[in-house]
């Protein structure tokens, strides 16, 4: 079938290519956006391990969905906030006069409540029962 135009066969396709080049671009200066909170790997890697521990099945499954938990924490709290939410956390078990330090103190109640809160959500939204 002749063709209408004069172009040669394919001249169509670099401007398609030019197009998904710039969409690519688009895409990678666009994702340090979408991180809003940078969380080191080795956080990253202790919190999906830990879940995983706690929450056993299928390694892949439990891989992906612990990993979807931290991603979805990590948008929604500065690392900082997420440290000391999880050291209070971890902290409010330990006996003595060093844990009734953390146990008494309200300001760390709450922190470890919003914590925990956001935890649960996020473990809630990726399908981790």
């Amino acid at each position: 079938m002749p063709r209408d135009d004069h172009r040669p066969r394919g001249a169509h396709r670099l401007p398609r290519a030019a197009l998904t080049a710039t969409a690519a671009l688009l895409a990678l200066l666009a994702a340090p956006a979408a991180q809003a909170h940078d969380y080191p790997t080795l956080d990253r890697v202790r919190f999906v391990q830990e879940c995983m521990r706690e929450h056993p099945g299928s390694p892949y499954e439990m891989t992906n969905k612990c990993v979807c938990a931290i991603d979805r924490i990590a948008e929604q709290l500065p690392y900082d906030d997420f440290v000391s939410g999880w050291t209070a956390a971890n902290a409010i078990s330990i006996g003595g006069e060093r844990g009734s330090y953390i146990r008494d103190t309200e300001v760390l109640q709450v922190e470890i409540k919003r914590y925990r809160a956001l935890v649960a959500e996020s473990k809630k939204a990726c399908f981790i029962r």
